[in-house]
Parts: structure tokens; C-alpha cells; sequence
């Protein structure tokens, strides 16, 4: 796995991105240590991520629609959480000083929700006699859970304001650990490509425990929505920037030809 461990994007202090990382590390640890405490009744950790997670059929049929929610902030095991933790406290807090608080916070939770709808409807595209067989998991029935498909939007958007900026990693090799530092673009692009070649796999019966539809959905989202929950301050200020490249770029432009001529 590509884990960040530096980015060098700028932001101010990510008050919601670290207000949504303790939501997520809270609700792990009550799950793992008193699951009736969030879900009342709950006989263990299993019965009460089942009932907090996103079961595509329920959804479909209007069912449990609470979990479209509560499914972003519950996951599998320590290195779930962890992993997703990671990506959100290096890319969401660029992403959240660009946008500004109040937008960041909707657009985190509509990057969810779209990332839910995309992994439904690639569900229908998969061949009926791969559903029902003692191979596969039936992704219909089978429980989605965590926040990775926001995290996706959220790469989503850092892509479109921080394209230039540069990340580095650590990428374990049989327990060695090798880090690299290479643009964020491709590195994103790394991570989408790999994302998308496993779910057109997934679309040919090899279903996955891994919603990797999820993640394109909420990475495209992300993308489409990022200029959109801009914050208007700092529209403004880019404008002002390029407004003043542009004239220097015409002042340097019109000494340089009355020096040649």
C-alpha cells in the first residue's frame, strides 16, 4: 500500500478534517469495546458494524437509508481506519482550507453518498449467475463500510487545487520500508488507474470485498465538484493572481519589444 507520510500542499488548521478523524476513531473504538453503546442491542462488534454499514438491497428497496450516513464513519478493523485516517489527514486539510469549513463538511458527505450510488449501480451491471455462487461474494447482501469513498472525493479535489504539489511515501517491500517522493498527480493517477482496472474486474463476476466503484465515484465527484465548493475568498484571490500574471506577462512583453525595436 502507497501510505503518505509528507505533502507538501499548504493549509491553515484543519479543524473539521481532525474533527472527522476523531468521529471515526471514536466510533471504532466503542464498536470494539462496547458495541450496544452505539448500537443498542448490538451482541458484538460484527452485529453492530453489520447494522451501522450500507446493504445495497436494504437501500434499494427504501430500507435502513440512516446508513448511507452512518456507513462512512464505521470500519472493518484497526488497519482500515487506519489507511483511510491517513489519506484524510494529509489530503483533507488542503482541500478543506480551499473550500472553507461549512463547504468542506458538504461536500465530504456528498462525495459519500455519490460514492454509495456509484458502487449500486455498478452492482446491476454484474452478470446474474456470478451473484449466487458459493465463490463470490453477492455484493447485494454483502455490507459497505468506511469512509474511503469520501476520502476518494477528497483526492478528487486536492487533485484539482494542488496538481503541482509533491507527496512522499513509504511503500513496504518485504518489511523494508521504501519511500519515495514523486508529484501528486501521479501518484493520484497511480491510485485511480489501479482503482478502476479492478473494477471493471469486478464487473466481469470477480466480485471484491473491496467497493472499488466506491472510490471512482467518489474520486469523479470529487473532481466535478471541487471548483463548485471553491471557497469564494479564494476564488477571488486566484483570480486577482492570474489577473496579475497576465498583466505583467503584457508590461514584460511591451519592454521587450520597444528595447528590440
Amino acid at each position: 500500500m502507497f501510505l503518505p507520510i509528507r505533502i507538501s500542499a499548504p493549509h491553515r488548521t484543519p479543524y473539521v478534517t481532525f474533527t472527522l478523524i476523531a468521529i471515526n476513531v471514536i466510533v471504532f473504538a466503542l464498536i470494539m469495546t462496547n458495541p450496544s453503546s452505539i448500537v443498542p442491542g448490538a451482541i458484538d462488534y460484527y452485529d453492530a458494524q453489520r447494522r451501522l454499514a450500507i446493504v445495497p438491497a436494504s437501500i434499494v428497496r427504501g430500507e435502513n437509508l440512516w446508513t448511507l450516513i452512518t456507513a462512512m464513519f464505521v470500519h472493518a478493523d484497526i488497519f482500515h481506519l487506519i489507511g483511510n485516517m491517513l489519506f484524510l489527514f494529509f489530503f483533507g486539510g488542503s482541500v478543506e482550507s480551499a473550500m472553507g469549513y461549512r463547504n468542506y463538511l458538504v461536500f465530504y458527505i456528498l462525495c459519500g453518498l455519490s460514492a454509495t450510488l456509484f458502487h449500486i449501480l455498478s452492482i446491476t451491471f454484474v452478470p446474474t449467475e456470478y451473484l449466487f455462487t458459493t465463490y463470490t461474494l453477492n455484493p447485494w447482501v454483502t455490507p459497505v463500510l468506511g469512509a474511503s469513498g469520501a476520502i476518494s472525493g477528497v483526492l478528487g479535489a486536492y487533485l484539482i487545487y494542488y496538481p503541482r504539489s509533491r507527496i512522499t511515501f513509504v511503500y513496504p517491500v518485504w518489511f523494508i520500508p521504501l519511500i519515495f517522493t514523486m508529484p501528486v498527480w501521479s501518484y493520484i493517477l497511480i491510485w485511480f488507474i489501479y482503482q478502476l482496472v479492478m473494477g471493471l474486474i469486478s464487473l466481469i463476476g470477480f466480485v471484491s470485498s473491496i467497493a472499488y466503484w466506491a472510490h471512482i465515484g467518489g474520486f469523479l465527484t470529487g473532481i466535478g465538484l471541487a471548483p463548485i465548493f471553491m471557497d469564494r475568498k479564494v476564488k477571488m484571490f486566484l483570480a486577482y493572481i492570474r489577473e496579475l500574471r497576465k498583466r505583467l506577462s503584457e508590461y514584460s512583453s511591451y519592454y521587450i519589444e520597444e528595447e528590440f525595436y
